[in-house]
């Protein structure tokens, strides 16, 4: 599965970004640490093998918008 996903910023009325992608790709990291604990406590009837396909492509993604933020600030 290779596919292009675009997020949409939240800026305010002069463009200025509301939300750092810092924080973004660490919410993206923690929501799938959260998962897999869940499932290590048997909790929540979550699957093992979903939780961690989804868990491994949201570390995928938050590594994409971490490098995108390192080449626009090293001005590549």
């Amino acid at each position: 599965m290779n596919r292009e996903v675009t997020l949409p910023l939240i800026v305010d009325d002069r463009g200025t970004l509301q939300v750092a992608a810092a924080d973004v790709s660490k919410l993206l990291r923690t929501l799938g640490a959260r998962w897999l604990r869940l499932v290590e406590a048997d909790e929540g009837g979550l699957d093992e093998d979903t939780v961690a396909a989804l868990t491994i492509e949201l570390a995928k993604l938050a590594d994409r918008i971490d490098v995108a933020c390192i080449a626009h600030s090293s001005g590549e």
